[in-house]
């Protein structure tokens, strides 16, 4: 999940069996008339009347005869034909059924989870996130942006801005150049957004499912992203956020990188703040999924928990789920804030994301993946888990592909008018 907005940086499917008619005769023989041979010499154009020529009309009827075009084995084979067919039939409705069913019987229960009332006080706990896109630290943005954006946030309940300050080098470095005015950003949002937290976001494509990419079971690598950590914290950062994918479940070379970078964070008062892969809506389906596709996606329960446990924030991306509906997806969003609610420690502050942004491809559609779809699933699933769980809240991707829609569904399902309380 990384912004395309600086231009493609990244973050983050006959048998034709050779029927012959055959002969029930065998090799060599002749019915025509009971055995008997014709005659030496016999020269007549019309062949001999059978003794027993009922007899004869019968053989033939039933397939014992040399003439093929009289011989019915074509019709059997036709029948054979007819059989396999009806076979083939069946065994593409039960591989439909069996890989359909489940998927409708899922996607009714994901419906029904987006139904009920969300319960009353779940609304934003002043915790929420958004993500900012590159051009705030390289040049493009100026005091009128920030003015612009001071009156976007004035009354939500945003406090933490992940500004794009990467990506990493595969090597884990950060070159110094990604990041000219990170200065005169963080001196304006203290003085504009009093309370408010700059964050720099560091991401970089992992080689989990490709040769290329960052290699986290490499000690150097590791002591380069603290390297890294060190430096952008020394530009005066509030902190960092971290968004490294596609990052697999279980990964022990993350986790020891997370104590790592924890332990320097903690020692500068700063919080350590990391993006989240969304929890399996099933058991293990993580495992199911990549060995199907090469991807698995997910992370399981006990994973999140343990990257949930190294950390001070965590910030799911749910958002890129496949749901095809705005109910579905909404009852998705409202399962997988009861999966993190389980598994993140209430020392831990965690952030559901909003879809602040509009694609149309495999895994997004937009008419789906709605801000207030997300949002009633947030409250959906808040409600039935942990009303008052009080380090909570949203993040929204991404500043640059916000429309006036999105902030609107924000505001009105999550950061109500204090005066309709």
């Amino acid at each position: 999940m990384e912004p395309t907005e600086r231009g493609g940086t990244t973050g983050s499917r006959n048998p034709g069996a050779d029927e012959r008619p055959g002969t029930a005769a065998a090799d060599g023989q002749k019915t025509d008339s009971a055995g008997a041979q014709e005659p030496d010499g016999a020269e007549s154009a019309v062949p001999p009347v059978p003794e027993s020529g009922p007899a004869e009309s019968s053989a033939v009827g039933s397939g014992t005869g040399d003439d093929p075009a009289a011989s019915p084995a074509p019709a059997s084979a036709t029948t054979r034909r007819s059989r396999r067919r009806r076979w083939a039939r069946r065994v593409v409705l039960a591989v439909v059924l069996v890989v359909l069913l489940p998927l409708l019987v899922g996607e009714a229960a994901l419906r029904v989870n987006y139904m009920g009332d969300p319960a009353d006080g779940t609304y934003t706990r002043d915790r929420d996130a958004i993500w900012l896109g590159h051009a705030w630290v390289d040049g493009r943005k100026k005091d009128a942006d920030i003015s612009a954006l001071a009156r976007r946030l004035d009354g939500t309940g945003i406090r933490d801005l992940y500004v794009h300050a990467g990506p990493l080098e595969h090597d884990g470095t950060l070159p110094k150049s990604l990041y000219p005015r990170a200065g005169w950003l963080i001196r304006a949002v203290h003085r504009e957004l009093p309370g408010i937290r700059v964050q720099a976001w560091l991401g970089d494509v992992l080689a989990t499912e490709s040769p290329d990419g960052m290699r986290l079971e490499r000690e150097e690598t590791r002591a380069a992203v603290l390297g890294s950590t060190r430096q952008i914290l020394d530009a005066g950062f509030d902190g960092v956020h971290f968004d490294l994918e596609p990052l697999h479940s279980g990964d022990r070379h993350y986790l020891t990188l997370l104590d790592a970078l924890h332990r320097e964070t903690r020692s500068r008062g700063v919080p350590l703040s990391v993006a989240a892969h969304q929890i399996d809506p099933v058991p293990a389906f993580h495992s199911f999924w990549g060995t199907v596709t090469g991807h698995p996606k997910w992370w399981s329960q006990e994973f999140f928990g343990q990257v949930a446990r190294r950390v001070d924030q965590i910030a799911m991306m749910s958002y890129d789920t496949m749901q095809p509906l705005e109910g579905t997806y909404g009852g998705y969003v409202a399962h997988q804030t009861a999966l993190a609610l389980e598994a993140t420690p209430e020392s831990t502050d965690l952030l559901m994301g909003l879809p602040f942004f509009h694609e149309n491809r495999f895994g997004h559609w937009a008419h789906a993946e709605t801000v207030a779809a997300a949002v009633r699933g947030v409250r959906l699933g808040l409600s039935r888990t942990d009303a008052d769980r009080a380090r909570f809240g949203v993040a929204l991707y991404v500043d640059f592909a916000a429309t006036e829609e999105d902030w609107r569904a924000y505001r009105e399902g999550w950061v109500p008018d204090p005066g309709s309380l």
